[in-house]
């Protein structure tokens, strides 16, 4: 079991950047892989970026890739999501995930555990 909160989201114009973090309980951190999705008003959730419990293995939707960075502190119990050259199509709500089972996971039902989500909006 873990508890999962996110912060950081806020509104910014296109073009700037804001990093979002997920705060995530219990001893055990380090053995979850960690993802981020996100959802728009009217769409699904969608998968973002993912990190592994090493941080082997990393990956990125095609889009938000060479925009986001995905980053883990395992001392902080904390996963970090950097986003730069914001464009107004991220604007979703950003839900932070743990999946308590090895391997790459990018669909939502792959997860166990959800924190609350962060809004994020970008301006035009």
């Amino acid at each position: 079991q873990v508890q999962l909160k996110e912060s950081g989201g806020g509104l910014v114009q296109a073009g700037g950047s804001l990093r979002l973090s997920c705060a995530a309980s219990g001893r055990t951190f380090s053995s979850y892989a960690m993802g981020w999705f996100r959802q728009a008003p009217g769409k699904e959730r969608e998968f973002v970026a993912v990190i592994t419990t090493n941080a082997g293995d990393i990956y990125y939707a095609d889009s938000v890739k060479g925009r986001f960075t995905i980053s883990r502190d395992n001392a902080l119990n904390t996963v970090y999501l950097q986003m730069n050259s914001l464009k107004t199509e991220d604007t979703a709500v950003y839900y932070c995930a743990a999946r308590g089972r090895s391997g790459s996971a990018y669909f939502p039902n792959q997860y166990d555990y959800w924190g609350q989500g962060t809004q994020v909006t970008v301006s035009s």
